[in-house]
């Protein structure tokens, strides 16, 4: 996911995204811990999705108390 993707959604489906992704990354580590995890680099790649979701959140945030 591309941060210009992440800037096109609402603030609320933003939410909802991270929602997903949180999710996502539980199974993730639960399949990494019992080693059943084929690709983990997946792990990383939605640590970062997270972050750049964070980013857009806060970033409205803070133009919104200008």
């Amino acid at each position: 996911m591309k941060i210009n993707e992440v800037r096109e959604l609402s603030t609320s489906e933003l939410k909802e995204k991270l929602y997903s992704l949180k999710e996502e990354l539980f199974e993730l580590r639960r399949k990494k811990a019992v080693g059943a995890l084929e690709k983990p680099e997946q792990v990383i790649g939605v640590r970062k999705d997270i972050a750049r979701v964070n980013l857009v959140i806060r970033e409205r945030e803070i133009a919104g108390n200008k």
